[in-house]
């Protein structure tokens, strides 16, 4: 059976800063809360200078004309290299940040009387001096109750902390490679398990027998800049090294199980929350894709979201269900806003060239177009012959991407 799939953006936000980073919270209620991070660089008096932005967004729709997207929160910080959000400490979900600083930081989501949301400041360390955290990840990809965070750094070194009681500790930390450690990754099937990569080398290591050598290493002719356990198939971890995406059985780290060229340079891949094949990568030079990853030897793109037009940094997927957020129908009567009263939106003007994706956000007139009225399109271009999961004959995703030059945040819907 032939699947279509279309995608379509929802909403365009300028970050001012360049974006890199984008993390949709996965803690119930809060699953339409979405953070976004930005690093900027420059010098000043002849020192470089790095400078970062964190954002805090809501998904809401509060009506057919209405951008879905509201700012909750901005703050400036360091430049930030990375988020990760994690699951409840102290029924609150708790949001990771590593920095340009070299410090890993901790904020909690809290919702005031009101009913609004704000980040909180938890807790920092520095895992290093004269050093940029480059990656976190969180141990507990699988809700484990054994909260710790592994993170990597430009000085090549990986380090292991613990978050109790609100602190975090240091538990551990070695010189893994010789170059900058562009990412660390737990194990989420066994947690003492932890992998990282650099300019040339994806290595594993066994916290129980101390990381004095590594379990493996995997030589590459390119950087390793991106790991994920998938956390609904055991032993199946993805990398992204160069412009492949490889799959690895853990068992057997001598060679991959498929490799699946993507072009541009892979950044970050995620797996899907709840659909075990569905894999998320941002590819640098050559946009996002989403590949459906079922059959060991192959992971054929299901569709692409080429929208961005600069460096594709940030991505991720929404655990928030798109069944209570249905394309509005149109009002009977034309709404009385004049463009200067629309809010915090953009227009993209981009001609596809498979004619499969709604680009405009706007009328002619600079008025919101919501999702039930669409732009004519021809019908979306088919993807490949596939075996969707059998618990899955349609779906629909609410993701987030983000793009670092042109510093824009991209809100999109996907329909399968």
């Amino acid at each position: 059976m032939a699947w279509k799939s279309k995608t379509r953006s929802l909403q365009v936000f300028d970050t001012e800063l360049s974006a890199d980073a984008v993390e949709w919270c996965p803690v119930s209620p809060n699953h339409s809360i979405l953070a976004c991070g930005t690093y900027q660089g420059g010098e000043e008096d002849a020192t470089p200078s790095r400078i970062g932005r964190l954002y805090l967004f809501e998904f809401r729709h509060e009506g057919p004309m209405c951008p879905p997207l509201t700012e909750l929160q901005r703050m400036d910080t360091a430049a930030i290299l990375d988020l990760k959000c994690h699951v409840p400490v102290s029924d609150r979900a708790v949001l990771g940040m590593a920095t340009a600083t070299g410090e890993l930081q901790l904020y909690t989501l809290s919702r005031s009387q009101e009913g609004s949301h704000s980040l909180q400041s938890l807790s920092s360390l520095e895992v290093g001096a004269e050093r940029l955290a480059l990656s976190l990840d969180w141990s507990t990809g699988r809700l484990d109750s054994d909260v710790r965070i592994v993170c990597s750094d430009s000085a090549g070194c990986i380090s292991v902390l613990s978050l109790a009681e609100g602190a975090l500790t240091t538990l551990s930390q070695w010189k893994a490679h010789d170059f900058e450690a562009w990412i660390s990754a737990f194990s989420y099937w066994d947690t003492q398990l932890v992998y990282s990569g650099d300019d040339c080398k994806l290595k594993g290591w066994d916290l129980r027998i101390g990381p004095s050598s590594p379990t493996f290493i995997s030589k590459h002719s390119m950087g390793v800049c991106s790991i994920h356990s998938n956390p609904h198939r055991e032993h199946i971890l993805a990398t992204g090294y160069d412009e492949q995406v490889l799959l690895w059985d853990g068992r057997n780290m001598r060679q991959p199980l498929s490799e699946t060229p993507l072009g541009g340079g892979v950044w970050r891949l995620k797996w899907h929350p709840s659909h075990q094949h569905l894999l998320l990568a941002a590819c640098m030079h050559n946009d996002f894709h989403i590949l459906h990853c079922q059959q060991a030897l192959a992971c054929p793109i299901v569709t692409s979201y080429i929208l961005h037009s600069s460096l594709a940094y940030g991505a991720d997927w929404s655990r928030l269900s798109l069944e209570d957020h249905t394309p509005c129908s149109p009002p009977a009567t034309e709404p009385k806003e004049s463009p200067a009263e629309s809010r915090g939106h953009l227009r993209i003007q981009y001609e596809s060239p498979t004619a499969s994706f709604d680009t405009s956000l706007e009328d002619d007139a600079g008025r919101y177009i919501p999702e039930g009225i669409a732009a004519p399109q021809t019908s979306p271009a088919p993807v490949p012959t596939l075996n969707p999961d059998e618990d899955a004959p349609s779906l629909s995703c609410l993701l987030a991407s983000c793009s670092f030059y042109d510093h824009m945040l991209h809100v999109w819907r996907w329909d399968w």
